[in-house]
């Protein structure tokens, strides 16, 4: 990548930046070289270079007006509320379907306006009582009931319009009916949950006839995320499983334009939210784009249902996932879905959070959505992010990286070859490895996991622990498991000694650094010494683990005594705190191992724990 256009102004900047990098490898700023500031380009898991400043050169041609081709600013906004977008909630009924309708007309009487529903088709009827399906839309989770409760769905519209529902205009009535066979299939392992793609299109056509706007696919890009997918392959297969229903449509004899408007999209949003706001927008130009080659521009608007990502999701200090929510459901709203579900804070512990009610917890993500609508008034701006160089940019980004895995896809034979051929799932994977590697060595901190543990928390409860879902910070919290069990067996924690060396003004700063790495392996920081070597010898002889904490220059000239003394004092296995270059090369009093800044985290605590007898 070429840098920027520069000005004078810009220019400085680079000199500026040259000088402080300069400063900090201690080099003269006439060493640095002109392109020095790329020390501060970053680069995303989908290879997209992030730059660390954006200026007018950054400038692209003005976008569209929102609502029209390509849709990157947005699409039409009827039937949306006036200050944004929907708030979609997930609504599982299952007992008493006049109980869950009474908690149905509750939710959206607290601010809820559209809902994901999951119903047997018998109970649909009574799940739906009293509910204004022209101003609250309804997303149905049917699987391989649909044709059913398609069936149950349109009897009830029928039957309201024969008694008189008073809706004037029936298009005001917007459902989806959530067929997904290819993507299903993908998340079931080929043994889709769904209902057969030819019966899918089978419906579509019924429902194409009708005045209400019915939708019957939704190309759900989740399900690639949560294996661990990038933005832009859940981006590109998405679009990939939207075209191959498009196809199926037009196969059957129904037209472009009408097979298009058959198509919506489901995308997960996480807690970057720049990469959120552009993810949506991007989308909305990758299908618009396939409109545009399919003939038909202008029916390239499909709507996009935000769902708060699972894989960010942590199970440790739970707490931390309503930030996480948080900037999730504001990156989807600013990039401008059309209806956003955020999952509950406690929604990646089984069964929820031990001494916290379900409600609780959905109202909190419920009203997450609120406080952005009603209080920041986030959604009275259409593209509140528009215009924005870096916004822009990494729309553009994104955009061409999901094209070019989509066209992979394509080259394939399309998504269910590619699906069935194992080029899909070994190309999520190549990433999924990737961030797990970051996500290990702490270069990808995720709080209250990795970073700033809270080893204080009560443990989880066997129920609680362990699953096959992927998550981001999933190893840690593997070995946390670990240490609760160790905690049920014993009745404590695995406990390392923090041994200073120096004064606690030149220990503290790896004391910090090693007690939080060890919380984060579920291992507790023993630390009553930050006291001279010799005083070493009062070390209990129980202590089988010690980490020597101190500074470099310390080390240089007291270290080797600090390991003997630890050994002599009975301590079986000595680490220290830093790099091994820290300490004496000619030393032959040396420690067994090294905690510092970059290691796998993950790899050196499971030996920890390995060498303190943890199952």
């Amino acid at each position: 990548m070429s840098s920027p256009t520069t000005g004078p102004d810009l220019q400085s900047w680079y000199a500026s930046v040259g000088a402080v990098l300069a400063k900090a490898a201690r080099k003269d700023p006439s060493e640095m070289p002109e392109d020095a500031w790329r020390a501060l380009v970053a680069t995303t898991r989908d290879g997209i270079e992030v730059n660390p400043l954006y200026t007018r050169a950054d400038e692209t041609s003005e976008r569209s007006a929102p609502g029209s081709f390509p849709f990157v600013r947005g699409g039409d906004r009827s039937g949306l509320p006036d200050n944004g977008w929907h708030v979609c909630v997930r609504v599982d009924a299952h007992g008493d379907p006049s109980d869950v309708n009474t908690a149905v007309l509750d939710l959206l009487g607290q601010g809820a306006s559209a809902l994901w529903l999951r119903v047997p088709a018998s109970q649909v009827g009574a799940v739906l009582k009293d509910v204004y399906l022209d101003l609250a839309p309804v997303t149905f989770d049917a699987g391989a009931d649909l044709v059913e409760v398609t069936d149950a769905f349109l009897g009830l519209l029928d039957q309201r319009r024969t008694q008189g529902d008073g809706v004037t205009d029936r298009s005001a009535i917007i459902a989806d009916l959530g067929a997904d066979p290819v993507t299903a299939a993908y998340a079931d392992g080929g043994s889709s949950r769904s209902i057969d793609l030819g019966a899918a299109v089978s419906l579509a056509t019924r429902v194409t006839e009708r005045e209400e706007t019915v939708r019957t696919f939704v190309a759900d890009g989740t399900v690639f995320h949560a294996d661990g997918a990038g933005d832009a392959q859940e981006l590109a297969y998405a679009t990939a499983a939207g075209l191959e229903y498009v196809r199926a449509l037009v196969s059957s004899g129904l037209d472009v334009d009408l097979a298009l408007r058959q198509i919506s999209f489901r995308l997960a949003a996480t807690d970057d939210q720049f990469a959120s706001i552009a993810k949506f927008r991007a989308g909305r130009l990758m299908w618009a784009r396939v409109a545009e080659l399919l003939g038909a521009p202008e029916a390239g608007d499909a709507p996009q249902h935000a769902v708060t990502s699972a894989a960010m999701m942590s199970r440790r200090d739970p707490w931390v996932n309503m930030l996480r929510t948080t900037l999730a459901s504001f990156g989807a709203g600013v990039g401008g879905a059309t209806s956003v579900t955020v999952l509950p804070f406690d929604a990646s512990l089984p069964g929820g959070l031990e001494g916290t009610s379900p409600a609780f917890a959905e109202r909190i993500a419920r009203n997450t959505q609120l406080l952005l609508l009603e209080e920041s008034h986030l959604g009275h701006v259409v593209d509140p992010a528009g215009g924005s160089w870096y916004v822009e940019s990494l729309t553009d980004s994104l955009a061409e990286a999901a094209w070019s895995a989509f066209q992979t896809v394509e080259s394939e034979g399309g998504l269910t070859a590619a699906i069935t051929s194992g080029s899909v799932a070994d190309a999520i994977a190549r990433v999924r490895q990737a961030r797990d590697a970051d996500i290990a060595h702490r270069t990808a901190p995720v709080t209250g996991v990795s970073e700033f543990p809270n080893l204080a928390e009560p443990p989880l409860d066997a129920t609680r622990r362990g699953g096959e879902d992927y998550r981001y910070g999933r190893d840690f919290e593997a070995l946390r498991d670990r240490s609760d069990a160790h905690l049920e067996s014993t009745g404590a924690r695995p406990t390392v000694l923090l041994a200073g060396l120096g004064p606690m003004a030149e220990t503290t700063g790896r004391v910090t650094f090693v007690a939080n790495l060890l919380a984060a392996g579920g291992i507790d920081a023993r630390n009553p010494l930050a006291t001279a070597a010799d005083q070493y010898a009062g070390v209990r002889e129980t202590e089988d683990i010690a980490v020597l904490c101190g500074a470099d220059k310390r080390y240089a000239t007291e270290g080797p005594d600090a390991v003997r003394a630890l050994r002599e004092a009975g301590v079986g296995t000595v680490y220290l705190a830093g790099a091994e270059k820290g300490f004496p090369a000619e030393a032959t009093d040396r420690p067994d191992g090294y905690l510092a800044t970059g290691i796998d985290a993950v790899a050196a605590l499971t030996t920890l724990l390995d060498q303190l007898g943890v199952k």
